[in-house]
């Protein structure tokens, strides 16, 4: 489901025009990502938890010229499902 999708099931389901769907949709978004980018968690009960996960300094080797390299050290986004979002999917 892209985006674009999304927008029209969330107006559709919610009897709201596309536009309006959009903007909630743009704001659920924005507000997960502002909280990720401060350090804290994003638990949404019944459906999951984001949170930012730190990734180690690792040795990596480059594909193309098989030289050894050092990966930095990392944060990235990660998400946790939640049971119930578990079982609505393994119905």
């Amino acid at each position: 489901m892209t985006k674009t999708e999304l927008i029209s099931v969330v107006a559709e389901k919610t009897g709201s025009t596309k536009k309006n769907a959009e903007v909630a949709v743009n704001a659920v978004f924005s507000a997960i990502s502002d909280t990720l980018a401060e350090g804290e968690k994003v638990s949404i009960v019944g459906f999951g938890t984001f949170e930012i996960r730190d990734r180690k300094e690792k040795q990596v080797i480059n594909p193309r010229t098989r030289e050894k390299m050092t990966a930095p050290a990392s944060k990235a986004p990660a998400f946790k499902a939640g049971q119930a979002l578990k079982n609505a999917v393994n119905k």
